[in-house]
């Protein structure tokens, strides 16, 4: 292409891969004028020369790293969802139809963008991603650990802390029954599974520290039920809560609102739509189901006699549910508007 086709660049989109990017640009026509791809290390040396305009690309690893390069260039970067990139792709599937598509999605005025991550938050969702899977990884070990006991026909009772309780008792009165290779597979899993409660253990008190160090994740904390788990992860996953117009808006991208049917004026309302931050959905939704545990707390909550009332009339998984909604919208007004919750101070303890 002449250097003079890119002067009139409107659009760039760029499919990001492991080692190589493909970029396709269109101008002010709607013509594309770009069609190139480049390896990783050439990015900026790439974009040096290339005049700015929009730059979209979909949300995925390294998207939030390319797109701080970028706006340091002077771009216009826009990380758009791939499920909003997926209309605009044509023909088969290959890196330039989908760089392609993203270019064309990063136009629409009406389009959500996700939010672009600090290092900050990048390294405080790390935590909260290794301590998720130390936690996964760790039931895991429990259910063989369980599941061994049961093929020699031994059970223990439900919960974590009866298995940790009477695991060297069964290994010591059940040494007949036993055989001493699977006593020794027992007693390996058994300290995996005591490796991995101490790595959690550190990672969770890391977590706590950020928490208290933290101006918006402190403000969080003082809404009912949400602790340094919660603040955390809220923050690491939308900063100062920039990307949404209200507290609806996050709740739906949470996936705590009812999932919608509607045609003809008709107005279906189903299941909760689980769209969103599967592991902030999670927390949420515990975080109410403990507050629930507390009846006698309820009175003290400016949202008690709302709570008394919609366990009276609701299923207690949808009034925990209806809870965690109300959660998270109290939670995204505290952090936007960086104000603390009205409430006394000793309910922070009962939060995640």
């Amino acid at each position: 292409m002449a250097k003079n086709d890119f002067d009139e660049l409107m659009s760039i989109g760029i499919d990001i891969g492991k080692d190589t990017f493909h970029l396709v640009g269109f101008d002010q026509a709607g013509q594309r004028v770009l069609r190139k791809q480049i390896k990783r290390l050439a990015l900026v040396a790439t974009f040096e020369r290339l005049p700015r305009c929009v730059v979209g690309m979909e949300a995925c690893l390294s998207a939030h790293f390319v797109s701080r390069t970028l706006r340091k260039l002077g771009f216009e970067p826009r990380i758009i969802p791939a499920i909003y990139v997926k209309p605009f792709n044509k023909g088969q599937k290959n890196d330039y139809n989908d760089a392609e598509a993203i270019a064309e999605a990063a136009l629409r005025p009406n389009l959500k963008a996700v939010s672009e991550k600090s290092q900050d938050q990048l390294d405080l969702q790390a935590l909260h991603r290794v301590r998720s899977r130390l936690v996964s990884r760790r039931t895991a070990t429990i259910n063989q650990i369980r599941a061994f006991l049961i093929e020699q026909g031994i059970t223990v009772r439900k919960g974590l802390r009866a298995l940790k309780n009477s695991f060297e008792t069964i290994l010591e009165e059940r040494k007949d029954e036993i055989s001493p290779r699977m006593r020794s597979i027992l007693i390996g899993l058994y300290g995996d599974w005591m490796w991995m409660d101490d790595r959690i253990d550190k990672v969770s008190q890391e977590i706590e520290e950020i928490s208290r160090t933290e101006e918006n994740c402190v403000n969080v904390m003082t809404v009912p039920g949400i602790g340094p788990m919660i603040s955390t992860a809220m923050v690491a996953a939308i900063g100062e809560g920039e990307a949404f117009d209200r507290g609806r808006d996050f709740a739906a991208w949470v996936g705590l609102v009812p999932r919608q049917y509607s045609t003809g004026g008709r107005t279906v309302l189903g299941r909760i739509s689980k769209r969103g931050s599967r592991y902030l959905r999670m927390l949420f939704v515990q975080a109410a189901k403990i507050i629930m545990m507390r009846p006698h707390r309820w009175p003290d909550f400016s949202f008690g006699e709302w709570l008394a009332r919609a366990s009276e009339r609701m299923h207690r998984n949808k009034a925990a549910v209806a809870l965690a909604n109300k959660l998270a919208r109290m939670a995204w007004s505290i952090l936007r508007h960086k104000t603390a919750f009205d409430a006394p101070r000793d309910e922070v303890a009962i939060g995640i």
